[in-house]
């Protein structure tokens, strides 16, 4: 991989700002708009098991709030497929180059992902 892949939705102010945080730094990226194509799988579970499904989960957003999911109890397959019809449930970008991941405005792991890139060419 020769680029960060940023996996989050066009309006969402969060995946504005990492798209332009590499791009400012000329770090080539692949951008995954989650409303146009839903996360793979196993990308979902690489994020899951570093960092834990409900840490993950914008339990401050309005999205969460207008889901229900805050008075409502749900296994993780059912709260997967919820996921995957509203993105905005996660907090977003999710963030990945290589090995390093990262989840919401993380400039500090933004910036790791950034060096690393850059020591590979």
């Amino acid at each position: 991989m020769k680029n960060v892949q940023i996996f989050g939705v066009k309006n969402s102010s969060a995946s504005r700002a990492a798209e332009r945080f590499f791009k400012e730094r000329s770090v080539p990226v692949q951008y995954v708009d989650l409303k146009q194509k839903a996360l793979a799988p196993g990308e979902v579970k690489r994020f899951i098991d570093k960092f834990a499904l409900p840490q993950l989960l914008d339990t401050g957003g309005k999205e969460y709030e207008v889901s229900g999911l805050k008075h409502m109890r749900m296994g993780e397959a059912d709260l997967l497929a919820k996921i995957e019809r509203e993105p905005k449930l996660l907090k977003l970008p999710l963030c990945r180059f290589l090995h390093l991941l990262s989840f919401g405005q993380d400039e500090e792991q933004w910036k790791a992902m950034a060096a690393a890139l850059k020591a590979q060419k």
